[in-house]
């Protein structure tokens, strides 16, 4: 995946979806490929080979972290907003990470980034996996789960 900017947000968060893909693919802990990745993946000068520059090291690792541990919780806001006939395990496995990753941001509460901006982030990366609908998918889903977690964000407009 290739992307145009370098802002250290933005590389936290494709870093965060990778590594919770990797961590599902492999079977290994989120804490292994968390620390894989400070180590080896972060920090290097482009997106070639797997690697991530500039990353914002701490929201990386609360994404991810959190994403992990209260994957239960993430998956059930993700599912309660899919489609009755489209169940978790049929969602391409880069975007169901993508939506745990974002979800898990946008409960973080993290700095107070607003979830419009949170939400834009992500779909920018969608766009960047994917050419067909799953961004719009995600928007969708993204869009309700934010107004449930942060409606107060929502009701101001």
């Amino acid at each position: 995946m290739a992307r145009p900017d370098n802002d250290p947000r933005t590389n936290a968060r494709v870093a965060a979806v990778q590594a919770l893909f990797q961590s599902e693919q492999s079977g290994e802990s989120a804490e292994t490929v968390i620390d894989q990745f400070v180590r080896h993946r972060i920090g290097n000068d482009s997106f070639e080979e797997g690697s991530i520059p500039e990353a914002d090291v701490v929201l990386f690792a609360r994404i991810a972290r959190t994403a992990s541990q209260q994957q239960d919780t993430t998956d059930a806001l993700i599912t309660e907003h899919l489609p009755a006939d489209w169940p978790m395990h049929r969602i391409d496995p880069v975007l169901r990470n993508l939506l745990r990753a974002a979800v898990a941001e946008l409960w973080l509460e993290h700095d107070n980034a607003p979830a419009r901006s949170i939400i834009s982030d992500y779909l920018d990366i969608a766009h960047g996996f994917f050419e067909g609908d799953e961004p719009r998918m995600a928007n969708a889903i993204l869009d309700r789960i934010a107004r449930k977690l942060r409606a107060a964000e929502f009701d101001k407009t």
